[in-house]
């Protein structure tokens, strides 16, 4: 059974559809605005950095797209230079194990890989607290593009209060995450 820390409520699904920053559909624009470190969350997130010699220092991927099975074009463009940490996080829950190993792979030296079994959507949202200011998450908009979100502190704020409102522990989240807040 995987830990939980908190869980996404029906109420939220619709405030997470508005993307946390301007979205891209090319990647070479994209990274001529994105600080470091550079966080990828999904697999063709990931896929598109990759395909212009980009290795994200964190990625996180899951195999899926919109809940199908990647392409395995999509799926061999992680980089095999990266150390790869397998973690559990099931769908609309951050487990305790995601959230460990994001903000260890962080504060790692070497490039990492997040290979989520379950999901790994929701990650982009801790990834924000966890980044340092000036870092940059970049995370898939169905359909659109890519968001970047540029890690700043109102753009902490604005994250750290929509993950105040997930269902569970989140005194657990932001201790986990360790973003600077006193809660």
């Amino acid at each position: 059974m995987t830990d939980s820390v908190v869980l996404l409520p029906r109420a939220l699904r619709s405030e997470l559809k508005e993307p946390l920053g301007p979205i891209f559909t090319d990647t070479e624009r994209l990274l001529e605005s994105a600080g470091s470190p550079l966080v990828a969350v999904g697999d063709v997130v990931t896929y598109h950095l990759e395909s212009v010699g980009v290795t994200p220092d964190v990625a996180l991927v899951d195999g899926l797209t919109k809940r199908d099975t990647v392409e395995p074009e999509i799926r061999d463009a992680v980089s095999d230079d990266a150390r790869h940490v397998p973690v559990e996080n099931p769908a609309g829950v951050l487990t305790h194990d995601l959230l460990s190993a994001l903000v260890g792979a962080i504060a790692a030296p070497e490039a990492t890989v997040l290979v989520v079994d379950g999901e790994e959507d929701l990650a982009a949202l801790p990834a924000v607290l966890a980044v340092p200011e000036g870092g940059s998450v970049v995370y898939g908009q169905p359909n659109e593009g890519m968001v970047l979100v540029q890690v700043t502190s109102a753009v902490k704020e604005q994250v750290a209060d929509l993950l105040s409102q997930m269902d569970g522990d989140t005194e657990r989240l932001f201790s986990l995450v360790d973003d600077g807040r006193n809660s």
